[in-house]
């Protein structure tokens, strides 16, 4: 015979009431709440201007704040982002082994200042030794590291992400608010639509 499921009953598929998760760590598990349309968006906002560059969107929402405007409301949104590989240079054994060396060096600094606290003698020595053995190994594993691509990738490189446009949004309530301190602003938007 089966017991119906209780807090304290050990969970069972196939009990009664055992389509039920059971109790965990943190209790007993709820259904998740809202619509079941994802988050929630907030309140709805309207672009109140759009420009060709990050300093302008940011000049934008910091007059905004000079103003008394509550920019808590306020966001600025890059759209048609692209990403932006720009090669630094050429990579070769020789400046993988001097990059690996930099990177030693400082976990051998780090290494040496851990050890030299509890050093009592000559502490300095145990530093020049770490930061020394660091350069040493982080010189030759770069550069294995580097033989080992099989010149693949040889060159270094910086990403960033970069917009075709930044759009400054504001809540809806707070949009003519925010377009009447902008008329004050000799900032021209590029346009001005509803999101």
């Amino acid at each position: 015979m089966t017991r119906p499921s209780t807090p304290t009953a050990a969970w069972r598929p196939g009990m009664p009431g055992g389509d039920n998760l059971p109790s965990g760590p943190a209790g007993r598990p709820a259904a998740p709440s809202g619509d079941g349309h994802g988050p929630q968006t907030g309140p709805p906002t309207v672009t109140i201007g759009t420009y060709p560059d990050y300093p302008s969107a940011q000049r934008v929402v910091d007059y905004l704040a000079d103003n008394r405007f509550p920019v808590e409301h306020s966001a600025i949104v890059g759209t048609n982002l692209t990403l932006v590989e720009t090669v630094m240079g050429r990579m070769t054994t020789g400046r993988a082994a001097l990059i690996g060396a930099g990177t030693g060096a400082w976990f051998g600094l780090f290494i040496g200042l851990l050890f030299g606290i509890f050093t009592a003698g000559n502490w300095v020595a145990v530093i020049l030794v770490g930061l020394v053995i660091g350069a040493i190994w982080g010189a030759v594993f770069g550069a294995v590291a580097h033989a080992m691509t099989g010149g693949q990738r040889d060159f270094t490189s910086a990403s960033s992400l970069r917009a075709s446009q930044y759009a400054v949004i504001v809540d809806v309530d707070l949009a003519d608010q925010a377009r009447q301190l902008l008329g004050r602003m000799h900032l021209t938007p590029t346009g001005a639509t509803a999101r």
